[in-house]
């Protein structure tokens, strides 16, 4: 009889190789490597690559070590989404509806002045948040801006008289924002849209009447249509179709009644300065440059507000 051994052999009567397992899943053979580390994985651990497969660590290893893409102005590339645009517009069309509920008079949505009355009028709400410089309120106090109610520079450009006062706002916004803010980027798009209209409320503040109350984003919407002819322009590309807009918006303000001119150009020069801001940033040192000359351009406007409180209340 002839003698066995236990040990299995392959032909030639050598051991029969152990097949590779998994090196996340040792329980499963397999033949495919990562071809970045050489590692056995298997097809759960699998992630395609543009050679063959990778596996989990190598392919997180190389997410890390590949930088984020950027505009051309140093901007995130999820503004190409248009996420902030989109909560803008959001917001403004919230604070119309809690505007509206406010009121009680039943002329929020329409009436009031403008348009042949379409803009619609004032509600508690505007009346709380409008860019007021200094005004008797019908129960004897004294209140505006320079009051000490700052918050109004701010919160007026959220809030509109009328529907269609919103709409023509937002449209504006929707066509302008996007591409603003693809090019830009999330944050450097907000950034300028809220000082551009922080700037137009200041000039509303410095040159309107006192007792004249004003609201809308289009103090901001003026400041993106400058700042789009300045980012155009930087780029190279042809500017000749934003001109006669901007010349029309500008008709628009100068003869239509019950507009703010003052809001419309402050916005409008506040704009043009952050996006010759943005846009000329030299790149070495781009974010550092953008951020401090925001900060200029605030504290600018700060000091103009200190000035007009002072010839006010002085």
């Amino acid at each position: 009889m002839t003698e066995r051994s236990g040990q299995t052999g392959d032909a030639t009567g050598g051991p029969v190789p152990t097949p590779p397992v998994c090196y996340r899943h040792p329980d499963r053979e397999t033949y495919v490597r990562c071809t970045r580390c050489d590692r056995p994985i298997c097809p759960e651990c699998m992630r395609d690559a543009s050679v063959g497969h990778q596996c989990p660590e190598c392919v997180s290893e190389g997410r890390r070590s590949v930088r984020p893409a950027r505009t051309a102005f140093g901007g995130g590339a999820a503004g190409r989404q248009g996420y902030v645009t989109k909560t803008l517009i959001a917001l403004n069309v919230l604070v119309m509806i809690l505007s509206i509920a406010s009121d009680r008079g039943g002329d929020a949505a329409v009436g009031g002045s403008g348009f042949g009355g379409l803009l619609g009028g004032s509600t508690p709400l505007t009346d709380w948040g409008a860019v007021l410089g200094q005004a008797v309120f019908p129960d004897g106090t004294v209140g505006g801006v320079a009051q000490g109610q700052w918050y109004r520079l701010v919160t007026a450009m959220f809030l509109h008289y009328g529907v269609v006062h919103l709409l023509l706002n937002m449209w504006a916004l929707w066509v302008l924002g996007r591409n603003l803010e693809a090019v830009l980027g999330p944050l450097r798009f907000l950034a300028l849209y809220l000082i551009a209209g922080l700037g137009g409320n200041v000039a509303v503040y410095l040159f309107s009447p006192v007792n004249q109350p004003s609201a809308g984003a289009s103090t901001a919407i003026f400041g993106l249509f400058a700042a789009i002819f300045v980012i155009m322009r930087r780029l190279g590309r042809d500017t000749s179709a934003i001109l006669p807009i901007l010349v029309i918006n500008l008709i628009f303000t100068f003869t239509v009644p019950g507009i703010s001119i003052a809001g419309h150009l402050g916005g409008l020069v506040t704009g043009a300065v952050m996006a010759l801001v943005l846009a000329y940033a030299p790149r070495m040192r781009r974010t550092g440059f953008q951020a401090a000359g925001g900060a200029i351009v605030l504290v600018a406007l700060l000091g103009l507000i200190l000035v007009r409180t002072a010839m006010l209340t002085g």
